[in-house]
């Protein structure tokens, strides 16, 4: 039996390496499509009673500036954030039930109003947080950790799916699939791609990357209960091998 062939697309640094050796590791042919790379600002957020990060990639970043949270009320907007501030040695307070802005949002609004809450992201970061919090009284600020590209040669995982020689996909941010379909459109291969995508087995982190291809014509056909790199990509294997 042929292994399934299933592209990636973690940021262009260790993390692209780590998700190809899961694949292999699960019986996969790996397709690593970085469609992103990390340029951080040197910012830090100010000092907040709240503090909130959305990523492993901004714990990262905070942590080499040697940045810590101190008295404020840390929150994490999902496990993966959570497990890398607990590596940098800060006490996560605040995790929220459902991964996402709107999850992070219905955690906090009963408890920040007249506080002040400093939001810690990346440029692409949507305003649903911002609004959800302002709208319950906090005095939000927003601070740039990271900006985000697309590498000039990403797009290989575009190519493979318009030959239909794709057989999965694990999308980790709503970036990432529109990074996807950005690198079909500069090839002229949009439409040959979707169709293409959308006969092998799609995963989407969570909710709101699996929005974001459902909204551009995506199937999404996995998404884990938990907002977990490994989860996601294991889903992915198992159901793209059971099609072979």
């Amino acid at each position: 039996m042929a292994r399934p062939r299933v592209a990636v697309f973690r940021p262009d640094d260790e993390r692209i390496d780590d998700a190809a050796a899961l694949l292999d590791e699960l019986g996969a042919e790996p397709v690593p499509d970085p469609m992103l790379t990390v340029e951080p600002t040197g910012e830090t957020p100010p000092d907040a009673e709240f503090v909130v990060l959305t990523s492993s990639t901004g714990v990262d970043i905070l942590a080499d500036a040697g940045w810590a949270p101190g008295d404020a009320t840390l929150c994490c907007i999902g496990p993966s954030t959570a497990d890398a501030a607990e590596a940098a040695g800060w006490t996560v307070d605040r995790v929220p039930e459902q991964y996402d802005s709107a999850g992070m949002v219905a955690e906090l609004e009963d408890d920040v109003a007249g506080k002040t809450v400093a939001l810690a992201r990346s440029d692409r970061a949507s305003a649903n947080m911002p609004e959800g919090l302002r709208a319950a009284g906090a005095v939000v600020s927003e601070t740039t950790l990271y900006r985000l590209h697309r590498p000039e040669d990403a797009g290989e995982s575009a190519e493979l799916a318009a030959e239909g020689r794709l057989d999965g996909a694990a999308f980790t941010s709503s970036a990432t699939v529109e990074g996807f379909l950005t690198a079909a459109e500069e090839r002229g291969i949009s439409d040959h791609a979707l169709a293409g995508l959308n006969d092998a087995v799609v995963g989407a982190i969570a909710e709101s990357p699996a929005e974001t291809a459902r909204d551009a014509g995506i199937e999404v056909d996995v998404v884990p209960d938990e907002a977990d790199f490994e989860a996601l990509v294991r889903r992915v294997v198992e159901r793209a091998t059971r099609r072979e």
